[in-house]
């Protein structure tokens, strides 16, 4: 294989080298990039292209059903994980055959994916050798092209329109159109903020994610925060729809230890260029309710949904400038600590249901009858008249500042 190798790392051309490997393993060959769009393939016997070999052919990218089943499977953890070659088994739901995967690196960083299929024979510990040592020069050609065609002006273009830094829409189209960016039809901006450490490697799932979903969309970082551009076109398909499923397929894949410490955002849809960083405010709102709460349990993550949740911050200044502070609910909270009796948590599953007693103990894990003997005690503890509707709305909001005030 040593004569081999060398052949292979005489190979600039992105094209021959997958060529090359097809010919030598007699197997067809598909190179992705590390955002899963297609940059080559070759196949021995053409004839040998599976179901899902032809769909990412076809449409020139991994397709997003396929996608998932490999974001189901643990697929794509293990290519961002495991550095050698290795094996994915059949997944007859997608057409896909049994095949040999092997990150491309640059330096450390993926720069795409090498996939071949297992033609009637399993590659041997030797081709597995030759494709472990390939894929680094194969990671070399493709950072080389994308450092050719790379530019930031996309990038700053989308930056400077969230941040509001254009004087009209004239401007923002102009320079659109100098940087070849393509500006969506309808948009929402979906704001996520995590843990530095967290940061780079859910980026890159979202743009991930949102690359295969279409070519409107946009991944950044801006003030610290994951911010994402979702674009739509003329379809008609809810932006903040997509914004959703970008969240739930996302979220599903992070350890649950891990969720609290995220919040998201997503601002209102707009077709207004010039409303970048209006959607991309109402994203922060959103985070900013949840990061005075502490957690997102409560808060929904479309801002035109947020309600009541905006207020918070202002009324938690103006608590604090009156000095204000609910005693009744101090009272309970020291009914809580000495017996445990969790008195706090079920007044706000009661209010946020709307004193409503099946939702409540359900959400609760609870059996009514327990739930209505709490809710007896806590009435005689406080003045608190659930009959009344601004009662029931201030009692809510105090319950809510004073968790963000214990640091719960």
């Amino acid at each position: 294989m040593n004569e081999l190798l060398e052949r292979v790392y005489s190979i600039l051309d992105i094209d021959k080298i997958i060529d090359l490997i097809s010919f030598e393993l007699k197997k067809p060959v598909i190179v992705e990039s590390a955002d899963f769009f297609l940059l080559a393939y070759n196949s021995y016997y053409i004839n040998h292209y599976d179901l899902a070999n032809q769909q990412t052919i076809f449409s020139k990218k991994c397709p997003l059903p396929i996608f998932e089943k490999f974001m189901e499977y643990g697929v794509i953890h293990k290519l961002k994980t495991i550095d050698t070659p290795f094996r994915v088994d059949r997944m007859e739901e997608i057409g896909l055959n049994p095949r040999v995967v092997v990150s491309a690196k640059h330096k450390d960083n993926i720069m795409g994916y090498i996939w071949i299929q297992e033609i009637e024979t399993p590659m041997t510990d030797s081709e597995l050798e030759f494709l472990y040592h390939t894929s680094f020069q194969v990671g070399q050609i493709i950072h080389s092209n994308n450092k050719q065609k790379s530019s930031k002006k996309g990038e700053e273009l989308y930056k400077k329109a969230i941040l509001n830094q254009f004087e009209s829409e004239l401007k923002i189209r102009e320079e659109a159109v100098e940087a070849g960016v393509k500006l969506p039809v309808s948009f929402s901006v979906m704001v996520l903020q995590a843990p530095g450490e967290y940061i780079e490697d859910v980026k890159k799932d979202i743009q991930s994610y949102l690359n295969l979903k279409n070519d409107l969309n946009r991944v950044l970082i801006a003030q610290s925060r994951i911010v994402s551009i979702i674009g739509g076109s003329a379809s008609g398909h809810s932006t903040e729809s997509t914004a959703l499923d970008v969240i739930a397929g996302i979220l599903d894949h992070i350890p649950a230890d891990q969720r609290s410490a995220i919040f998201i955002g997503i601002g209102n849809e707009y077709s207004d260029v010039m409303s970048f960083h209006r959607s991309y405010l109402e994203a922060l709102e959103v985070i900013k309710a949840a990061d005075l709460l502490g957690s997102q349990t409560n808060i929904p993550y479309e801002f035109e949904k947020l309600g009541i949740y905006r207020y918070l911050d202002f009324i938690a200044t103006k608590n604090k400038e009156l000095n204000y502070v609910n005693k009744e609910l101090q009272l309970l909270k020291e009914k809580d600590r000495d017996g445990k009796k969790e008195f706090l948590k079920t007044l706000e599953v009661y209010l946020l249901n709307d004193c409503k007693i099946k939702p409540t103990s359900e959400q609760l894990f609870i059996h009514p009858n327990t739930l209505n003997y709490r809710m007896k005690k806590i009435l005689e503890y406080t003045s608190l008249d659930v009959k009344d509707f601004k009662s029931k709305c201030q009692w809510l909001l105090d319950l809510m500042l004073m968790k963000n005030e214990s640091g719960k």
